[in-house]
């Protein structure tokens, strides 16, 4: 098991799903955890042992009182999670301007903003640990190849997968790592209404579309959240020493 005793990790979009499941592996694994969300999450903040704030992340003044926070309520920071975003399936002809903004605002903007932000808290306690600090993003499969009604949600997976290797090339003389993480269909509440959406696309039962959807994984199912929280604490630590600028396909063999 990977050891992160002693490090400070922010996980954002930590009220639910992949954000939540993440907050817990991480404290499992020895870290103090911040978690954020639009609401802060204090009952999962308390479960763990962590500490809990409200938090736009396409607010470039809610990232600064961010990191204010977590110097003066935790000491620093050594991992950080950004993993908040926003789903939408619907056909570029229907896409609005406004949503396309409001996705790419949440799903680039907010990546761009707390990883600029934390720079300078991360780089500060890189030199304690082998493996230095690090930063994961939450990508997706989406981000690896195109899907008919998710052009938009493509574009914001994009541009994270390739924000994130300039990021580590960038940031590699200051020892921050930075890695992202490329989940297939989670079982989590967008998984929820991705399988509303695609029932509706297809004009099939929820039932039907979801056992359509996991059939689009080789492995035949969904995955489970925990099975991506693994892969990010495994990235966080000292095992991933030698790691940066990569992709790690969460998917059941989709992209395969």
């Amino acid at each position: 098991m990977a050891d992160l005793d002693g490090r400070i990790a922010l996980v954002t979009g930590a009220s639910r799903g992949l954000g939540a499941a993440t907050a817990r592996a991480l404290a499992a694994a020895g870290a103090k955890v911040a978690v954020t969300d639009l609401a802060a999450p204090a009952e999962l903040a308390a479960e763990i042992g962590g500490i809990a704030r409200a938090q736009d992340v396409t607010s470039e003044a809610d990232w600064s009182a961010t990191m204010d926070w977590l110097r003066a309520e935790a000491g620093g920071l050594d991992i950080l999670v950004n993993n908040a975003g926003l789903w939408l399936f619907k056909p570029i002809a229907e896409t609005t301007l406004d949503e396309w903004r409001r996705l790419h605002s949440v799903n680039v903007e907010g990546v761009f903003l707390g990883t600029r932000a934390a720079v300078p808290l991360l780089a500060e306690r890189a030199a304690r640990w082998r493996g230095g600090a690090a930063i994961v993003n939450l990508s997706s499969v989406a981000g690896i190849e195109g899907a008919a009604g998710a052009t938009c949600y493509n574009s914001t997976k994009g541009a994270v997968r390739l924000f994130t290797k300039g990021c580590a090339k960038e940031l590699a003389a200051a020892r921050i790592r930075v890695n992202s993480v490329h989940p297939g269909v989670i079982d989590t509440d967008m998984a929820a209404q991705l399988v509303a959406d695609f029932a509706a696309a297809q004009a099939v039962g929820n039932n039907e579309s979801q056992a359509m959807v996991a059939a689009m994984h080789p492995l035949g199912n969904l995955g489970e959240p925990r099975n991506v929280a693994d892969a990010i604490v495994f990235l966080a630590s000292d095992r991933a020493a030698f790691t940066t600028g990569s992709e790690l396909l969460v998917d059941g063999g989709m992209t395969a």
